[in-house]
């Protein structure tokens, strides 16, 4: 698992209009290729009037799965420039779909591959970029006596509460890196001087909001 990528939040829209055609950007995350063909065959359906709904995806920790689509468009006019602009943002498990309503007015190969380029990097401003971090979620086993200390210190700190369980001791989730869990577990000890259990919960992904 990697421990931490970019990708989109989960779906979003965006509209353009290049010389009197309207060129829509439908963005959606998916994790499997079944879940990306699913999708532009959703969009397809919904805009089964339209002049052509071109598409590309990346799926995989590594891209192992890109497919690109010019759906009627000149050969390499819009799946691959709207595949490229995945690329160049460096996103995971990604499809968009662009759907064009021709206006009457061509725009070349070159004026098509910056068109479909322009709604899909907008498309994906819109919708919104989120990093996914790995995260464990360590489990810190206190004393009433200790929370209010514990839960001080850790709203100070860079680390993340998940939960609080008030139970006959308190059991405090707190999302950790991998890579800092000695550390963190280290400074629970010390902070308690010793009167805690620590354990290890699940791992998983924490989303935020990626700010270029």
């Amino acid at each position: 698992m990697l421990s931490k990528y970019l990708t989109v939040k989960e779906y979003g829209e965006h509209e353009i209009i290049i010389q009197k055609s309207r060129f829509i950007a439908h963005v959606k995350r998916t994790e499997t290729e079944q879940d990306a063909q699913e999708f532009i065959q959703k969009i397809k359906k919904k805009h089964w009037n339209a002049t052509h709904n071109c598409s590309a995806y990346l799926i995989g920790e590594h891209d192992q799965i890109q497919k690109a689509n010019d759906d009627g468009e000149p050969s390499g006019t819009a799946g691959v420039p709207i595949l490229e602009v995945l690329k160049k943002r460096q996103l995971k498990d990604t499809t968009v779909v662009v759907t064009r309503y021709f206006g009457g007015i061509k725009l070349g190969a070159g004026g098509l591959i910056r068109a479909y380029g322009k709604a899909t990097s907008e498309g994906l401003d819109a919708t919104g970029i989120v990093q996914r971090q790995l995260v464990q979620v360590m489990q810190v086993k206190i004393d009433y006596t200790w929370l209010g200390k514990i839960e001080k210190e850790l709203r100070a700190s860079e680390y993340k509460i998940k939960d609080i369980h008030y139970l006959d001791i308190v059991q405090v989730e707190v999302y950790v890196d991998e890579s800092q869990i000695n550390t963190f577990s280290e400074w629970m000890v010390e902070l308690t001087n010793g009167q805690c259990t620590i354990e290890k919960g699940e791992t998983l992904y924490l989303e935020e909001d990626f700010i270029k």
